[in-house]
Parts: structure tokens; sequence; C-alpha cells
């Protein structure tokens, strides 16, 4: 989503309709639908309002569309797999990147022509301009990289690592920071662009995919795509100070030029959420102690700021924005900001107890067995988180992997069992509107393997003691002799013995079940002597 200048409109592009939804951000409603045939990705306004360019994906072009008609007026042929598009300062290019040819495509927007093209690294999606036009920063998704380009000669001076899958960078008002949206590590990095390194990095929320930064400098609100979140990091600090519970799939994030609203596109839900920014965030923990900023004009006198009739820590206040740490409360409370000129009302606070958890078990595993906190490395199963003050959970991660919910209660959260990359423990995380509770393992299992049995034969009679010696065989569930299961018993994680079941000759396999996953090896049933 992309709004005007004057925060008055915001444009969505709708890619399985090719259209472009026109919002009134007075009444916050869809005031027209204009065509845009192409699979229409990404807009972005020009400077003076007059004008909004739309990557048409499908199409390989750039739409530009006239904001005082809302109609399509024009499209200019960049090549296959347009992405994002940014505008210079002074609206006179638009940078464009294109994923087929890992290039920067720069349009003269008097001649709606292409007139450079700039190599950059492999798959770029996103593109920021400095506020100064100077530079342009390109996330190289196939590398990781964030490519540095001089835009009085479009050439490349440059490029910087930050984290894993850069996808989206935004520009403070002043152009000194840079951040950087790491979908693959689920983090933030901020970037002096006076040197274009990173000076810290930011855990955020679960794939994060668009970052944009509040017009005072403040603020950076990241949307986190897999928790149905936008988190609230505080840029004096670099410190994520919490996180605004949103529709599913958040993709883009936009501020009004006031700083006083919200816009983030839940492509999930074919919707858009406002979310008011006087009060960010509206809710913290009982116990007090939640990093509360409050936004609106005339505020650097502000001598109070009360949740209730309970006086809140003011730790830093501008003329737009105070911040407080809030005292301990309980249910809904208003606040208020008392300056030399007055008392205002910012907003409703609401106070939750913070959410705690004691347990997790499996409830099913795909090898078989239920009730430790353990199972194959590829996932699989259903597994319950237990707790208190739960209810309203918006997400599960089991290390860095987001779990399904399933369902909810206050005491306990359902989730099937996400996959991880490689075995080993990894905790486990439950977020709720009132902030995160951890405390927890989950041990994710290798696939056993076997290297050897003996003895590898026996009698058609069975009753032969076998022993099978490989690895990651503690968890074994069940071992089967041609299907009949036989007994077991566990002697190490490298050893496990079982009893043969009678047979006709032949050879067999022998399957071997952990809640890890199962393996195999042959044996061999020998028929007696006869005459």
């Amino acid at each position: 989503m992309a709004l005007t200048p004057d925060g008055g409109r915001g444009y969505v592009a709708n890619q399985v309709s090719n259209t472009i939804s026109v919002i009134d951000t007075a009444t916050n409603t869809v005031t027209a639908t204009i065509a845009a045939a192409g699979g229409p990705i990404f807009p972005a306004v020009s400077p003076d309002g007059t004008r909004v360019y739309v990557t048409l994906a499908d199409a390989g072009t750039v739409g530009v569309i006239d904001t005082a008609t809302n109609t399509l007026t024009a499209t200019i042929a960049v090549g296959a797999g347009p992405a994002l598009v940014a505008l210079s300062p002074d609206g006179t290019r638009a940078y464009v990147t294109i994923q087929s040819t890992n290039t920067l495509s720069v349009i003269d927007t008097a001649t709606n022509t292409v007139t450079a093209t700039v190599n950059t690294g492999p798959f770029p999606v996103g593109v920021a301009i400095s506020p100064d036009g100077t530079r342009a920063y390109v996330c190289n998704v196939g590398d990781s990289t964030v490519s540095v380009i001089d835009t009085a000669t479009n050439t490349v001076t440059g490029s910087f690592t930050a984290g894993d899958v850069p996808v989206i960078a935004a520009f403070s008002p002043d152009g000194t920071r840079a951040y950087v949206c790491n979908a693959g590590s689920d983090s933030v990095s901020v970037i002096d662009t006076a040197t274009n390194t990173a000076v810290a990095t930011i855990g955020v929320g679960s794939t994060p995919r668009f970052v944009a930064v509040s017009p005072d400098g403040t603020t950076a609100y990241i949307a986190d795509f897999a928790d149905n979140a936008v988190s609230v990091i505080d840029t004096a600090t670099n410190t994520a100070t919490g996180s605004i519970a949103v529709g599913n799939g958040p993709v883009c994030v936009a501020v009004t030029p006031a700083g006083t609203r919200l816009y983030v596109t839940d492509n999930a839900d074919n919707a858009v959420s406002v979310i008011a920014l006087t009060l960010v965030p509206d809710h913290g923990t009982t116990a007090g102690g939640t990093i509360v900023t409050l936004r609106g004009h005339d505020l650097a006198p502000a001598t109070a700021v009360r949740f209730g009739d309970t006086p809140a820590t003011i730790l830093a206040n501008t003329a737009t924005s105070v911040t407080v740490r809030t005292p301990a409360g309980q249910g809904a409370v208003p606040v208020t900001v008392t300056t030399p000129g007055g008392t205002a009302i910012f907003g409703t606070f609401y106070y939750r107890p913070a959410p705690l958890l004691t347990g997790i078990t499996t409830t099913s595993n795909p090898n078989g067995g239920a009730g430790p906190a353990m199972g194959p490395y590829t996932g699989g199963g259903t597994a319950v988180v237990t707790g208190a003050n739960l209810a309203g959970a918006t997400s599960v991660r089991f290390g860095s992997r987001l779990a399904t919910i399933q369902s909810v209660t206050d005491n306990a959260v359902t989730v099937g069992i996400p996959g991880v990359p490689s075995p080993g423990p990894v905790p486990v995380t439950v977020i709720t509107p009132s902030g995160s509770a951890g405390g927890l393992t989950f041990l994710y299992l290798d696939t056993p393997t076997l290297t050897g049995i003996s003895p590898a034969s026996g009698p058609t009679g069975g009753g032969t003691d076998v022993t099978l010696t490989g690895d990651h065989l503690a968890t074994t569930q069940k071992i089967t002799f041609d299907g009949t299961p036989a007994p077991l018993t566990v002697v190490s994680d490298q050893m496990i013995t079982a009893t043969a079941p009678p047979h006709p000759a032949g050879d067999i396999t022998i399957t071997v079940a952990t809640l890890g996953g199962s393996t195999g090896s042959s044996y061999t049933y020998l028929d007696g002597p006869a005459i």
C-alpha cells in the first residue's frame, strides 16, 4: 500500500483481480477501483501526489496512474519479473527491480522511458531511495546482499551484507540510518548509511516482509507475515518494544504523514488493517513496565502521563511524541497527557496478565507414540502447550519456525508441529497480545540408522535373539519382521534387541520405527535340516 503525500488516499495493489483499490483515509472506505491488467504487485506515489507507479509483474511493465482521474494512463516495458518501484525525492525518476535479469531499471518520469539499467545482485526485490536522492539500496534475496547504487552515475559503488534473505529497506527521514527486513533470519538490520555497515540487529516476529519509518524517525514498523502482527521498533534504542496484532498474512505497511495512523495490507484476508498510533502499543502486562509511545502535537512540554489515575514514567518527549514506561494496573484505563496548555485523552490502555508456559506434550507423532515433547525434525503430528493467560495467542514458534495453531484456550494451545532444518532441541515460544512466553524446549530427533545385525539369519520357527546396532535408536517404538511385531528391548541409543517371530523361509526386512523415523535391514529365515 502507498499513501499520497497528504495522507488523504491510499493505493492497494490486488494481483489476483488485476486492480488497484483506492482508499479514502478519512472514511477508510474504497472509493474507486482501477483496472490494471498484468498482475499489479506494488504501488508507489509520486512526491507531488499526481501519479502512482505500479509494477505489473505478469506483463513485465510498470503502470502509470493519474490520481486526478484514477485511470491507468500508460505502461512502461521494463522486462520480465518487475518487483518493487521507488520514486526519487524530486519525482523525476522511478527505480524498478527486475528479478529475471538481476537489474534495476531507471525510468525518466517525464517521458515514461527506461533511461538506464543497473546490474544488481541476484533476485533483487526491495529498492529504497535515500532522502537526498543520491543513493539507492537494492535488497538481493539471491545472495543476501544489499547493493549500493550512486543515482547520479547509475553505477553500483558497493554492497553489504545485512541478514538472511533481505527483502525490503527503508531510510530514516534524515538519511543517516536504513532499516533492512531480513525474512530469513527474523530480524531487522540497522545500517549506518555513512559507512554502509550494520550497527545493530533487532529480532522481530516471524518472516518480516516490510518496514516503514514514522515521519519523525522515532519508530519503525515491521510487518511480520507469519505472526500476523506488526513489530514496533524504538529507533533511539534499536529495540523491539512490542507488537500490534493485525489480520492474516500482513505484507505492506504505510504510516500517514502525520504519523497518527498505520495501514497494513493483510494479504490472506484481502483486507487492510487501520491502526491508530496515538497509543502504541495499547496493551501490556498488569505488572507494568511496558514501553509505550503516544503521538500527537505540542507534546514537548508534557509534565505528566497517567494511566487511569496512576502516573507513568516519562522516558523521552518531543513535539510529536512522548515515550513512557507504564505503571502497574488492571483492566482498561484511559491514558491522558498533561502539558501547561491542558490535559487530553490519548486512548485506552488494556492491562492483561503476562502469559506463562508450564509444559508441552506431543499428542500425536507421525511415527507413533505420544507424550514426550519430541518428534522427527521433518515435523508432523500435534502438540499441546499448557500454561496460563494464553487466550488470544497469535503465534507459536518452535525455534524460528511457525507452528499452525489449531485451538486456543486460556490454559492451552494446540498446534501442528512444524519441521526444522536439522535435529536438536529448540525453544518453544507463545506470543499473545500481552507479550510472549518461553522456557520450554522441544527435541527434534534424527532419522534412525542401522549399521549391523547379529545374527543376520535364524530358523523359521523364530525365537532367535537378534541384536541391531546403529544410531538414534533410543526412541524405538516398534520392530517388525516382515510386518510382524517382535518383542524388543532398547539397550542404548546405538543398540536394540528383538526376538524373531516365526516366519517361512526366505529373505525379509526388519523395520525399526522410532519417534524420529524408520529404517530397515535384511534378515534371512532358514529351513531346518530334513531327510
